[in-house]
């Protein structure tokens, strides 16, 4: 597989339903990304049309210590980018220094389909927005259940027992 090349006024890979133009073009060209997830907006394009320099870039110091750009295009032009779903955001907004963002990348490589699902921390450094580190295929917040019992005071805050209220 190689990049993909995208038209201006083509869809964005990244799946804003802006024009490339309008949405992640301009970054790849050197202006600064306004918050965090437009960053993995613009990294994710990058993937998609092959633009390495791009993505080392916006690497933080400490993202670029064991940094291969090399193996990055071995690993990464060897795919097929096919989609972009961000799940969350926390923080990285214009007046933020730090933030989070959940997505998942969808792929094609070697006649297989992949994700890649990750929490990434972003932190701007000088008016500029970097990747800082991610954590791949991230859990969510554990689910924390509470037994009710027949005789226990109604959890909707009626006053009347369970069994008597939301329990009948």
């Amino acid at each position: 597989m190689t990049a993909q090349t995208v038209a201006a006024d083509q869809p964005c890979p990244c799946g804003s339903g802006q024009t490339f133009a309008a949405c992640c073009q301009p970054f790849l060209a050197g202006k600064p990304a306004p918050t965090a997830e437009a960053l993995m907006r613009s990294r994710y394009a990058a993937f998609v049309v092959g633009d390495y320099a791009y993505v080392e870039r916006t690497l933080s110091p400490e993202a670029l210590v064991g940094f291969s750009r090399t193996e990055l295009e071995e690993t990464a032009g060897a795919m097929e980018w096919v989609g972009l779903d961000i799940r969350a955001t926390e923080k990285g907004g214009p007046d933020d220094s730090e933030g989070t963002v959940e997505f998942v990348a969808r792929f094609k490589g070697k006649g297989q389909s992949g994700l890649h699902h990750e929490r990434s921390q972003f932190r701007k450094d000088g008016g500029q927005w970097l990747y800082v580190d991610g954590v791949m295929d991230p859990k969510g917040k554990p689910v924390h259940v509470t037994k009710i019992g027949r005789n226990d005071p109604c959890p909707c805050g009626s006053g009347k027992k369970y069994k008597k209220c939301c329990g009948a």
